[in-house]
C-alpha cells in the first residue's frame, strides 16, 4: 500500500472538511501560515495542496483575501487534468464503488473510435461501472494499447489502472486530449446508467499519452447527465 505524501494528506483532509461543510461555501480557509502550522508542514507544501483544491474546483484563491470555498454541492469532474476515478473518490469522499463488467483482449478497436497511426498488436478492453451511493453514474470503457500495456490483472482493473501503470510498471503518464459531447446511447448503456426514455448521456472521449508521446489509452466515459458537472479552469493570456 502506497504511503501518501504530506501534500496528498492535506488536500484530502481539507476536501473532506469542505464536503462535510466544516468549511462552507463562501468561507475563507485559514491562511497558508495557519494551515502550515495546523498540519506541521512547509508553507510550500500547503501552497501545492491549495493548488490541488483549486484544480478540483473546491476553492478559488482571491488576491489579498485568501482561499474562498466554492459551492461544490454537485460532483464535478475536472476536464483539463488527468485524475483517476479512485483518486477523485478518495479526495472528495464520494462513497463510490467500481464494478468490472468486462476485461478481455480484442484484436481491433470499435468502428466508432477514430485514431490515426495506432501501433499496437492488440488491445485490452476494460469496461467498468462507477456507482455513487449505490447509484450508477459513469460507464467507463478503456482500450489499452498492447504494447505498451501487455497485461492487466483483474485486481488492478478493480482498483486503479494508473496506480498499476505508474507504481508497478514504472510508466510516466504525461498528457491527454479530451472531447465532451452529448450522445444518444444504445439500450445496453441506457440500462446500465438507468437513463430515462431519451437515453442521452454525456460522453467524455479521451486519448492519454506517456512521457515519450506514445498513445497508451483510449477512453469513452458515459456520464449520467443529471448528477455531474464538468469544469475547467482557465486564465486570460494575451497572444
Amino acid at each position: 500500500m502506497m504511503v501518501k505524501s504530506k501534500q496528498e494528506i492535506i488536500t484530502q483532509d481539507i476536501a473532506l472538511k469542505i464536503k462535510h461543510q466544516l468549511y462552507k461555501p463562501g468561507d475563507y480557509l485559514p491562511s497558508e501560515n495557519q494551515l502550515a502550522e495546523l498540519y506541521g508542514a512547509a508553507r510550500n507544501t500547503v501552497r501545492k495542496s491549495l493548488g490541488d483544491l483549486t484544480d478540483l474546483g473546491l476553492i478559488q484563491k482571491i488576491k489579498g483575501k485568501g482561499s474562498l470555498v466554492l459551492d461544490s454541492s454537485r460532483y464535478a469532474f475536472p476536464v483539463a487534468g488527468i485524475t483517476s476515478f479512485k483518486e477523485l473518490n478518495e479526495t472528495l469522499g464520494m462513497k463510490a464503488k467500481t464494478e468490472v463488467l468486462r476485461l478481455e483482449e480484442i484484436e481491433q478497436l470499435p468502428a466508432n473510435i477514430k485514431v490515426e497511426q495506432v501501433d499496437a498488436d492488440k488491445f485490452i478492453f476494460l469496461e467498468r461501472l462507477r456507482l455513487i451511493n449505490d447509484q450508477p453514474k459513469v460507464l467507463d470503457r478503456d482500450y489499452l494499447l498492447s504494447p505498451p500495456v501487455n497485461f492487466l490483472p483483474m485486481e488492478e482493473a478493480q482498483n486503479s489502472i494508473y496506480a498499476y501503470l505508474e507504481d508497478k510498471l514504472g510508466f510516466v503518464i504525461s498528457y491527454a486530449t479530451k472531447e465532451i459531447t452529448v450522445r444518444k446511447v444504445d439500450d445496453y448503456i441506457a440500462s446500465k446508467l438507468k437513463l430515462e426514455a431519451d437515453r442521452r448521456a454525456v460522453l467524455v472521449s479521451s486519448k492519454t499519452y506517456l512521457e515519450d508521446t506514445r498513445l497508451f489509452e483510449i477512453t469513452e466515459s458515459y456520464h449520467h447527465p443529471d448528477d455531474f458537472s464538468f469544469f475547467d479552469f482557465a486564465r486570460r493570456r494575451k497572444i
